[in-house]
């Protein structure tokens, strides 16, 4: 499996993953020309693909989706409760091309398998995906505002995870939004904190040398950085050395992170 991380952030997400007979698409927050390029960048053929998969309605998770389903006559799957809560400005979706993906179940897409579960956030019925394919698997979990047992029973033993380390709570309550905007992003279903990462990872995170992507990151209520060291901090003082137990890595809002090879991690001794 090979997988990249296209765009993260407030302003738009996507995610592709390939295995040797599949390419997928999750989730398409940009435009339509704007996926194409960034798909381009990492050397990918937009016309190559084989379905999107979509977490969530919100216009971040779907702003292209209409125009590069349609485009490339991609089947779509996301679950029944999504799909009528879809924003009419998608515009129309073929029939053929709509499938119905439930939370909490599984699709085989080819050698890949997609599992789903719930989150928590306030859209019509927001889901988490894990990838597997040959004993490895890829985790994603953002726009949740909290991490529930169950969710961290379905990312425990992921080779690697994008893990949402939205806002620093400090700069989000001092910030300019209003307050019913800041009350939403606090809320249990608003978005997890950097400090909500971290104590996240200590409940599932194995110490194996997976891959921690810090995704979906306010611009105006983070910094890198700062998302960064505070997790690091947590995890460190649990006695997780950063950099051999765990890898933290970043995530943009507008370039991809090169397409990386999925391995299987080092078993615990």
């Amino acid at each position: 499996m090979k997988y990249s991380i296209l765009a993260s952030g407030s302003t738009g997400n996507a995610l592709y993953v390939e295995t040797g007979r599949i390419r997928v698409l999750v989730d398409a927050g940009l435009s339509g020309k704007r996926l194409e390029k960034l798909l381009t960048s990492i050397g990918v053929e937009p016309s190559s693909l084989h379905a999107v998969l979509v977490t969530h309605e919100h216009s971040d998770h779907i702003k292209g989706l209409g125009v590069f389903a349609r485009r490339y006559r991609l089947p779509v799957y996301m679950n029944e409760t999504t799909w009528a809560a879809l924003p009419s400005g998608v515009g129309g979706i073929p029939i053929e091309q709509q499938h119905v993906f439930p939370t909490l179940s599984t699709l085989d897409l080819e050698d890949l398998t997609v599992e789903s579960f719930p989150v928590s956030h306030d859209a019509a019925e927001p889901m988490g995906f894990c990838f597997h394919h040959e004993g490895s698997r890829l985790g994603l979990v953002t726009d949740t505002g909290y991490i529930n047992p169950r969710i961290a029973e379905k990312v425990a033993g992921c080779d690697a995870l994008i893990l949402e380390a939205n806002h620093d709570v400090n700069m989000l309550r001092m910030g300019t939004y209003p307050w019913n905007v800041k009350r939403r992003i606090l809320s249990d279903v608003g978005h997890l904190s950097n400090e909500d990462a971290g104590e996240a990872l200590l409940t599932f995170l194995r110490g194996n040398g997976e891959d921690v992507f810090l995704a979906h990151l306010s611009q105006d209520n983070n910094l890198t950085d700062l998302a960064h060291l505070t997790v690091k901090g947590i995890l460190q003082e649990q006695g997780l050395d950063v950099g051999r137990d765990v890898r933290l890595r970043g995530t943009q809002p507008d370039r991809p992170t090169p397409l990386l090879p999925l391995e299987r991690k080092r078993q615990p001794f």
